[in-house]
């Protein structure tokens, strides 16, 4: 726990200090109006109060990326918390933190139109591709995992079959269809109440859906969080009881490899920067601060909203890495719990520090992650396509329902279609 507090008060550090620098180097101008105000349409540009906007920023960052990332990347040992720190004060909460500001002073343009006016019209038309290629299988990806999860939930909840059938939920206990309804079904079920969510919260105002549910989202994020801390604290571990550093810190272990399979088979570099991203630094969030950059009510926010959201996640990072390096008694077991997917981790460390309660938060936890990332992938690419056209002078007024309309729907459609694809396959692009 030593480590865990030393990389938590760094992160800490690192946006007071750090990011006090990145603003002053920006130089803010407290007195600009934002485009929540020049650009006010009542339904992207909203202004809402800096703490809503920092919470909807860090749900529409963090998918389930910083939970599975670092407990896979325990399997490389302390390292693995030294990437996160370093990789978040001073790439991804940087990256965050100008993408948004650079959104800010620019009517609150996505990544694309930011791209063509800095480096050229090639690049533009580039970035438009790769981005909403991206956005769309960020948003079908996020239908499927949650929807998975739910229907596992939905069995356990159906037959009855108590924690044995919840471990099933995340992979622990072999699958079982409930009673008179298959599991495909079930899964049909949650796939379209899931895209419905969608597909309202892709229509409607930022306000009146987005800005009111997240909250209680968030709430569930934040209360799985604490409790994963407030459990790893009084689990009694001992203060340098993690994988590889069971006798103290020393600097050669700190820096080895101790992944199971090998360090010539499975070499830190580079797979530590590949194997936890989100929580270290992520190119998907640049489709994402613009939306916030709509909504910031002043300049001298920027650092709390983008830069604070993205300390947030490197926090909620080091809890699930930390879980890693201590929960299990060495990194064959760790490896043996990850052999499918991590979440047989979230599930198995939930139950025993927090109870069947919160065994069942660490789940939802794990659905709302990738639900809220997931509505407003679908959302920016909804504005994307409507930026892309307003600049070739074709009108794609977005205060208009029938506007929104005209771009939702072919772009669910062709989600829906992407759905009907073998998982696997559609993850493998998608990573």
């Amino acid at each position: 726990m030593v480590l865990f507090f030393a990389c938590v008060a760094m992160l800490v550090a690192g946006y007071f200090i750090y990011g006090a620098w990145m603003e002053k180097i920006f130089v803010i101008k407290p007195e600009r109006q934002t485009p929540a105000y020049a650009m006010g349409d009542g339904v992207d540009y909203v202004p809402m109060s800096r703490t809503k906007v920092w919470l909807i920023q860090v749900l529409n960052i963090a998918g389930t990326g910083p939970i599975f990332g670092p407990i896979l990347g325990a399997l490389y040992g302390p390292v693995a918390m030294l990437w996160i720190v370093v990789g978040c004060i001073f790439a991804g909460a940087v990256h965050d933190y100008f993408c948004g500001m650079i959104s800010i002073r620019n009517n609150g343009a996505s990544i694309p139109a930011m791209s063509g006016r800095y480096i050229g019209a090639p690049v533009k038309h580039i970035i438009n591709v790769v981005a909403l290629i991206l956005l769309v299988l960020v948003g079908v990806v996020f239908v499927r995992t949650p929807a998975d999860l739910l229907t596992r939930l939905t069995e356990q909840a159906i037959s009855n079959q108590g924690v044995g059938a919840m471990g099933a939920a995340v992979g622990t206990v072999s699958e079982s269809a409930s009673p008179g309804m298959s599991t495909d079904t079930l899964t049909l079920i949650w796939t379209c109440i899931i895209f419905a969510y969608y597909i309202i919260a892709t229509l409607l105002p930022i306000d009146k859906i987005i800005g009111r549910i997240y909250p209680l989202f968030g709430a569930l994020l934040m209360f799985m969080t604490a409790g994963m801390l407030f459990g790893l604290i009084f689990e009694g571990i001992p203060a340098y009881r993690t994988l590889g550093l069971e006798n103290g810190i020393s600097l050669g272990d700190f820096f080895s490899n101790f992944h199971p399979k090998g360090a010539n088979a499975l070499p830190i570099w580079p797979l530590i920067f590949v194997t936890i991203t989100c929580g270290a630094i992520s190119g998907f969030h640049a489709t994402q601060t613009p939306m916030m950059a709509r909504c910031t009510e002043n300049e001298r926010e920027g650092r709390f909203v983008f830069y604070g959201a993205m300390i947030t996640e490197g926090v909620i990072a080091l809890i699930w890495c930390m879980v890693g390096l201590s929960f299990y008694p060495d990194v064959q077991a760790l490896l043996a719990a990850t052999a499918k997917s991590p979440a047989p981790v979230v599930f198995d460390s939930a139950m025993k520090m927090l109870g069947t309660f919160g065994g069942v938060l660490a789940v939802l936890g794990v659905v709302v992650l990738p639900i809220t990332s997931g509505d407003t992938a679908f959302r920016a690419a909804r504005l994307q396509i409507a930026e892309f056209f307003n600049s070739y002078g074709i009108n794609a007024d977005q205060r208009k329902m029938g506007k929104r309309l005209m771009i939702t729907v072919p772009l669910f459609v062709i989600g829906i279609a992407l759905t009907m694809i073998d998982f696997n396959l559609l993850w493998r692009y998608f990573s």
